[in-house]
């Protein structure tokens, strides 16, 4: 892991974990969202379900991998070759960061917000087999955070633009009354962490990033030669 900064940001994603179920978790229990802000949520919140991100992942690689069979030009293979491997890695972020976070919350067995009044926002029944007791850490947000995570590292001249879409998408999770703050906290910062190994992981193994000095991941250029002066 790249030294210091994932010290400085699990200090801070536990933190805000902890602050989150004090100042907010039990108000938002208590109560029923508003309708227009359920709305929303119900809109927006099937964007977290695994399936469909599982899917195009898998269309990626193999798109990628028929256009490097197919194409001709060493360019364009080259680029088939570079959409194979993200769809590669989305599926790896994405699936593997969903398994255990399903793991993890059914170890934990935290009571959704919709059992508050029956159980209030600190019963642990680990390993119950029900739905209900599934609640920490969001699997949605888990899946957003790994998904834009992953586009962030990818494409780190947006990053601004797609950590904003995971707060919004994970935060639906709340506005439908399916999960706490802090669960979604929880699972953004674990969807984001796997992609961030994962990325290593690529790196290590020369595919897609390249490990900074710092042990930092960062994503290739396709054709590095474009950006110096009379390239073309």
């Amino acid at each position: 892991m790249p030294p210091l900064r994932w010290q400085a940001c699990l200090f801070i994603t536990i933190n805000a974990v902890i602050l989150s179920m004090l100042l907010f978790d039990a108000p938002i229990g208590a109560s029923e969202p508003p309708a227009p802000v359920k709305q929303l949520g119900e809109l927006l919140t099937g964007f977290g379900d695994s399936a469909w991100l599982i899917l195009t992942s898998i269309l990626l690689f193999f798109q990628g991998r028929a256009g490097y069979k197919l194409l001709t030009t060493a360019r364009s293979r080259a680029q088939a070759l570079y959409v194979s491997w993200i769809g590669a890695y989305l599926f790896t972020t994405v699936v593997f960061s969903g398994l255990l976070a399903n793991f993890l919350k059914r170890a934990i067995g935290r009571a959704r917000p919709d059992h508050f009044h029956d159980y209030g926002m600190f019963s642990f029944t680990p390993f119950s087999g029900h739905s209900a007791f599934e609640s920490f850490p969001s699997g949605h947000s888990t899946t957003v955070g790994a998904f834009f995570a992953a586009f962030a590292l990818l494409f780190p001249r947006y990053r601004v633009a797609f950590i904003a879409c995971a707060i919004w998408l994970g935060m639906t999770r709340v506005m439908v009354g399916a999960h706490y703050p802090s669960d979604v906290i929880a699972g953004l910062a674990f969807g984001a962490w796997f992609s961030l190994l994962m990325a290593i992981v690529f790196a290590r193994c020369g595919l897609l990033f390249k490990l900074a000095p710092d042990g930092w991941p960062l994503a290739k250029r396709l054709f590095p030669d474009m950006e110096k002066p009379g390239a073309l």
